[in-house]
């Protein structure tokens, strides 16, 4: 059994002198989860990472307008000093707008950062013509320590985790309120609480947003492509709409909860057609809004009582993956900005 924490982020003594672990994990070193679960394991040179989503917002995801810049940044991606990892997934917004999300994962922030002057910048920029599509990039570039992930099976990681050098062994902390924020190095010396307050600026049509410090983002998904028959057919039938209810109500209602923006997510092959992957991904006003919406809130209760009854039912013998990435970024390392997008729109819902 492994600590999630690597080694060379462990807070201990002996490997950073005059630095002591004040926050301890909720679990004892001797806890033993119910089952097995993986970490990404990054090279110890590897110092920090870069999250970007550039969305497309459209009133119908067919036009031949929409197929242009989903090439064109797909294209962009195949560049010099393009993502190490890339992928593709669609979703209908708060205001019943399509979506098209591009993610893309760099491992080096000056790669990212030659590649996004040359065909990044302009994405949701103010000199973007007219166009009857909404545009816009949400980039994350978090220190090593400020992120963590966590795959139920090993093989085929997903998001940010397809940039490591591995996957761990069974690690220690899941399987209990609290893991998540346990298994993020930070957590050790800090609480990660909030602080400030979200602002935007910019005309109507073109705006950029400046959160807060500590803004969390989740991504969690789950892939049932290797199921038989019947796994798929529990899962798609006394899973996903309970899934799916508790990410309705987390677009349409979460600000009440502190989640300023919540997008289910079908994932996409290259030739756009849906393959059987789908995650939400949600910002958060910060790590504890997201605990307390995960540890007591009557739609994930049931979300997790409907998971854990199909679990327990196939025992070792189910097929689906599941795997989730948190991040709490500080002010530095946020970046937002909309072209001709509804005000309901991402981080755009923090001025409500």
């Amino acid at each position: 059994m492994e600590a999630a924490i690597p080694q060379h982020l462990r807070v201990v003594r002996s490997h950073h002198p005059g630095v002591a672990r004040t926050r301890h994990p909720r679990v004892r070193d001797d806890y033993q989860p119910p089952y097995p679960s993986y970490v990404a394991r990054h090279k110890p040179d590897v110092k920090r990472v870069v999250m970007a989503y550039f969305g497309l917002q459209s009133r119908t995801i067919d036009d031949d307008v929409v197929r242009v810049p989903l090439a064109a940044i797909a294209e962009a991606f195949s560049a010099e000093d393009g993502p190490g990892h890339w992928d593709r997934a669609s979703y209908i917004d708060e205001a019943n707008f399509p979506t098209v999300v591009s993610i893309a994962y760099w491992d080096d922030p000056h790669r990212f950062d030659r590649w996004f002057a040359r065909h990044g910048v302009n994405w949701a920029g103010s000199e973007r013509p007219d166009t009857p599509l909404g545009f816009f990039t949400e980039v994350l570039r978090p220190s090593i320590d400020r992120y963590a992930t966590l795959f139920s099976s090993t093989g085929r990681p997903e998001g940010v985790g397809a940039l490591a050098d591995g996957l761990s062994g069974m690690v220690r902390e899941h399987a209990y309120w609290g893991g998540m924020r346990d298994r993020i190095p930070l957590s050790q010396t800090d609480d990660m609480a909030p602080r400030g307050a979200p602002r935007v600026d910019g005309s109507k049509k073109h705006r950029r947003v400046t959160p807060h410090r500590n803004i969390c983002l989740i991504r969690s998904g789950q892939d049932w492509t290797d199921t038989d028959d019947e796994e798929r057919r529990l899962y798609l039938q006394d899973v996903e709409p309970v899934l799916r209810a508790g990410m309705d109500f987390l677009r349409d209602e979460g600000l009440a909860c502190g989640c300023f923006a919540n997008r289910y997510m079908q994932v996409l092959a290259s030739d756009g057609r849906p393959v059987e992957k789908s995650f939400g991904m949600s910002w958060w006003h910060s790590l504890d809004a997201l605990e307390r919406w995960s540890e007591s809130h009557p739609t994930h209760v049931a979300i997790f009582g409907a998971a854990m009854k199909y679990l327990s039912r196939l025992g070792p013998a189910a097929k689906l993956r599941l795997y989730h990435e948190v991040t709490v970024a500080a002010e530095e390392e946020q970046f937002f900005e909309y072209f001709n997008c509804h005000p309901s729109t991402g981080m755009l819902r923090s001025a409500n």
